[in-house]
């Protein structure tokens, strides 16, 4: 019973903006004394914790609530088999032990973030996470007990305990695993393996944000800056070329004096993962990881297939921004500066929420009523504070979500906020139709109702617009999406793909084998108008999507089926979007490929990629046009 931890922590969205490696989620970098502090944030801007408990010491009081529940566990254990009733009775006890987790949970972790600083709920967290352990552990029993009860015993049960149908997809989908699941002593050692096992993802979020240091950057005037894993995505937007170059180079070499290093740890969690898939008897790592969340692998590799019969459009993109930055030769350091210098007029948090509620119309009026209800009812905190989690994200619960931003007033902070509260009502729209247990959308579609919002953003900016400059930089905004999310992310699932095959072949991951490869792929995915050198081949060294275990993926499909869905509704109307709304309130009562299909995007074929990238191409024609008058 792992869903308890997991779903205790809630959808985390973490939301992936373009760039050499820019996530939200990181502290805030700003300076404390241009900042607010935290009480001096006006109430309605911020998000209404009080809704899941009115203080910290109920909050304590329901989390010595949960720690008791330890011992209802220990009463099931061994008796699963023996009767629907008890089996419907535990499942019941499952669903209320999570719904407990994760209010706890959200509650917490929320008054952490709004405050980094602030230690007693960063100890409120610790004390949570210790007390979901060892109630995970008490559950512990569950899965191979489920998992021995044979198939007629189990429909005998449903007939005999009307009460069980309500988790029928929960035990097929946990039953569909049945050779992979060992003896409960197996499962022991392994559960016991698992702190060993993330050893390499840890080590390298200590050897690369705490422990490298790097010369600082020297702009064309000769002034240094500081350079850090948090600062390079700045300096590389920078539209000073001699800074961008000194920020890339310096990193870059200083990465590659640990090349051995970073290479030994990449090849030992590709081995933990390997040695994991085979104890459970998969034929490889990427196999296993995607049947965690029943997704076929031919999904990743037709992902890779459509961008490759794309790659004529990325390559036209780069030839484009080589030409509209002048430069003779178009480097990496060249690939994330603005092309266009002058951004919009800033947008008041009022407006932009206008703005996003108009634009989400085509949607309906139910849809809409949800989204003015949150922005009416402070599920948002909307600003910085000092102290305050960097990034933003969206959080669900059976209360309501809770979303976290850092309005700043930008172009990118408007789309930001469409992008929240489509995973805020999927979040939303999934709690209230589905029970406990299947209200949990999968990480596969995670990213489809955040994106399909952005997508219907554009469109609706895009026919709003009649002035020729906001409609080049909303167009350039469109493609740097597009070759952020589906061409970038889908690089590093090859490159994913390349390091198991090695592995799988008893191959050892070498520095050398690893920055032949990125090279190799960096000139597939760029083409002939970019400069790769020595430097970017060091990159697979910074990126910690290659400890997450095959995920990164799942951006680059999230959002090729978001784009299909979005041009379905405005194309068709009440019907796709009746559809839509169906998908958004299944959770995870289907597997996440039926639910897509439910709502019109089958995610087996590739098709959805190729009409994608077919878009990218229509944009990109479009924005070459408009440079050259």
């Amino acid at each position: 019973m792992q869903r308890i931890i997991s779903q205790a922590i809630g959808n985390l969205c973490i939301v992936w903006y373009n760039g050499p490696i820019k996530i939200n989620g990181g502290l805030t970098m700003s300076n404390s004394e241009t900042i607010r502090a935290r009480d001096q944030i006006p109430q309605e801007d911020t998000w209404a914790l009080e809704d899941l408990y009115p203080s910290d010491e109920s909050w304590e009081q329901a989390l010595s609530a949960l720690t008791a529940r330890q011992a209802e566990a220990a009463a099931f254990a061994g008796k699963l088999g023996e009767s629907g009733e008890t089996l419907c009775a535990f499942l019941h006890l499952v669903e209320d032990v999570d719904g407990q987790s994760e209010l706890l949970a959200n509650y917490a972790m929320r008054k952490a973030d709004q405050d980094t600083r602030n230690a007693t709920y960063q100890a409120m967290v610790g004390k949570l996470m210790g007390v979901l352990t060892a109630v995970g552990a008490a559950f512990s029993f569950a899965t191979p007990e489920i998992m021995a009860i044979p198939e007629e015993a189990l429909e005998g049960f449903y007939k005999a305990a009307p009460g069980l149908e309500r988790y029928r997809r929960y035990l097929n989908n946990e039953r569909r695993r049945r050779e992979h699941t060992l003896s409960a002593a197996e499962e022991r050692l392994l559960a016991a393996a698992g702190e060993m096992a993330n050893a390499p993802e840890t080590v390298f979020g200590s050897f690369l944000n705490a422990d490298m240091r790097y010369p600082d950057a020297v702009d064309s005037e000769g002034k240094p800056h500081a350079l850090s894993q948090s600062t390079f995505v700045p300096l590389e937007e920078s539209g000073d070329r001699a800074l961008r170059k000194s920020a890339y180079e310096n990193l870059y070499n200083t990465l590659g004096g640990m090349r051995n290093t970073a290479a030994g740890l990449l090849d030992a969690q590709n081995k933990q993962q390997k040695f994991f898939a085979t104890a459970r008897k998969y034929g490889s790592a990427r196999e296993a990881a995607m049947d965690r969340t029943n997704v076929p692998v031919s999904v990743y590799d037709n992902l890779i297939e459509a961008v490759h019969r794309n790659m004529d459009k990325m390559h036209r993109y780069v030839r484009l921004r080589k030409k509209l930055l002048g430069v003779e030769e178009l480097h990496f350091y060249d690939v994330y500066t603005p092309l266009l210098k002058d951004e919009p007029a800033k947008i008041p948090f009022a407006q932009a929420k206008q703005t996003v509620y108009d634009a989400l119309y085509p949607l309906g009026d139910g849809y809409r009523a949800i989204l003015k209800e949150g922005f009416e009812n402070r599920w948002i905190d909307v600003y910085e504070n000092q102290g305050k989690r960097g990034g933003a994200y969206s959080a669900g619960t059976k209360v309501h979500p809770f979303v976290l931003l850092n309005y700043s007033g930008s172009l990118d902070s408007q789309f930001t906020l469409a992008h929240e509260m489509g995973h805020a009502l999927h979040s939303y729209l999934s709690n209230k139709h589905q029970n406990q247990i299947d209200s949990d959308y999968v990480i596969f579609v995670a990213e489809v109702a955040s994106t399909c919002n952005e997508a219907l953003l554009m469109e609706y900016l895009l026919k709003k617009t009649t002035d020729k400059k906001e409609r080049v930089f909303l167009i350039n905004h469109f493609l740097d999406q597009f070759k952020g999310t589906i061409y970038r992310q889908t690089m590093f699932a090859e490159f994913e793909k390349f390091m198991g095959a090695a592995v799988d072949a008893g191959q050892t991951l070498t520095a050398d084998m690893l920055c032949a490869e990125y090279a190799r792929l960096c000139k597939l995915y760029y083409g002939e108008d970019m400069v790769v050198d020595d430097q970017i081949a060091m990159e697979w060294a910074r990126i910690p999507h290659f400890y997450y275990n095959y995920y990164v993926f799942q951006y680059a499909t999230g959002y090729s089926a978001a784009i299909a869905l979005s041009r379905r509704i405005l194309r068709e109307g009440e019907s796709a979007v009746k559809d839509y709304l169906g998908f958004l309130s299944g959770g995870c009562s289907k597997s996440p490929i039926d639910l897509l299909k439910g709502a019109g995007v089958d995610m087996t074929s590739p098709a959805p990629v190729n009409d994608a990238l077919q878009l990218f191409g229509e944009l990109l024609d479009e924005m070459e046009s408009l440079m050259a008058e």
